[in-house]
């Protein structure tokens, strides 16, 4: 009777807003709604577009010809909220004031996910939900500690892609999630690295502007002494340097590309500068492999590769061929947030799952 339930899916990114209807996993339609950069260019933080993005949204539904009377769920992305446990939450006044919060060390667009598809909904008389947002949290004591008392490791990761493939292939195995150790890598603009204990993602990579493999657009780890150096020598402002390790670095920085087809076309045409920084990203992503198996005691059941770079025949056999000995290494290209946001609200609307809420926040200012 999956087909009963409609919901609707909403995705804000950096320059476009993401939607989807599903008639339970049937996806109705989809279109990516892209922002003019001027339109977006009048707004000075990430919340005041929320009308705007709305609107744009509205319309894109009216077009459609969906009636909000006829939803049964809207799920919106989850934003930078604080540490939460996996699972679908349902958007609750706590939720919104955090976000709406403009005190935060960190914005993203994705925030306005959960405060749109809270309007949405309510004018449809339905809940509105998000799933594993970037924040899920499930970490052990010793994954926390820094070698500094005053910096935390953080979990902030591609949480609703690793939650959404460690179930798919708890699937093909024929065991519960539950019951699996994995080591599960989101592979796409950013990079995370994640080991799963019996349905626990115990410890990840800081995938934003922390830890971990370079990736196409991001630095990943680097040696603090010469990030120190370059703070201070002057070149940079600290938004310009933060600009430059979170979406400037990598292969961009290396070669002039984020593009990873691109790449490839160039190693194959013989440039060995190319050829060698991206073997040194595939090297980087299986030696982070490796280090989380180490979390498992290496009892890990699989690695598991996906995301978008996963469809790169070349960094896969690389990676591969470095990690192969620890578990069979299971390939799922690409990635769907979207249905994996509609799967969410599925299992709750379904009753396999009960929501979970955000009762408090901590301080805006928070360093989480």
């Amino acid at each position: 009777m999956d087909k009963q339930f409609l919901v609707l899916t909403l995705n804000p990114g950096s320059t476009s807003t993401k939607i989807a209807l599903f008639r339970g996993e049937e996806r109705v339609f989809e279109e990516v709604l892209r922002h003019k950069p001027e339109d977006l260019a009048r707004f000075r933080r990430t919340v005041e577009q929320y009308e705007f993005r709305r609107d744009v949204i509205l319309g894109s539904l009216e077009r459609h010809g969906v009636r909000l009377d006829d939803l049964n769920a809207v799920v919106g992305r989850g934003g930078l909220l604080p540490p939460l446990e996996s699972g679908t939450y349902l958007v609750n006044e706590p939720m919104l004031e955090y976000l709406r919060n403009p005190n935060r060390e960190r914005t993203h667009a994705s925030d306005l996910g959960a405060m749109i598809a809270n309007e949405i909904a309510r004018r449809a008389g339905v809940p509105a939900f998000i799933v594993d947002p970037v924040s899920v949290d499930e970490f052990d004591p010793l994954a926390r500690i820094s070698g500094l008392p005053e910096v935390e490791r953080k979990s902030l990761s591609h949480a609703l892609n690793l939650k959404a493939v460690a179930r798919k292939a708890a699937k093909d195995l024929g065991k519960p999630y539950a019951e699996l150790n994995m080591v599960i890598t989101h592979m796409g603009g950013g990079i995370s690295v994640s080991a799963h204990r019996r349905g626990r993602m115990i410890d990840v990579n800081q995938a934003l502007d922390g830890t971990g493999p370079f990736s196409p657009e991001r630095a990943g780890g680097l040696p603090v002494g010469d990030v120190l150096r370059l703070a201070y020598s002057g070149r940079y402002t600290y938004e310009e340097l933060f600009r430059r390790i979170t979406k400037q670095g990598g292969l961009l920085a290396h070669l002039g590309t984020n593009d990873a087809p691109e790449v490839e076309r160039r190693i194959k045409s013989g440039d060995k500068k190319a050829a060698l920084v991206y073997e040194a990203m595939a090297y980087q992503i299986a030696k982070e492999i490796g280090g989380m198996a180490t979390t498992l005691k290496g009892n890990v059941d699989a690695v598991v590769l996906t995301g978008g770079l996963a469809h790169s025949e070349m960094l896969v056999g690389w990676i591969k061929e470095r990690t192969g000995w620890i578990a069979p290494v299971l390939v799922y290209p690409g990635e769907d947030e979207m249905l994996s946001m509609a799967q969410g609200a599925l299992r709750v609307l379904r009753g396999e799952e009960k929501a979970k809420t955000l009762a408090t926040h901590k301080s805006p200012g928070a360093n989480f």
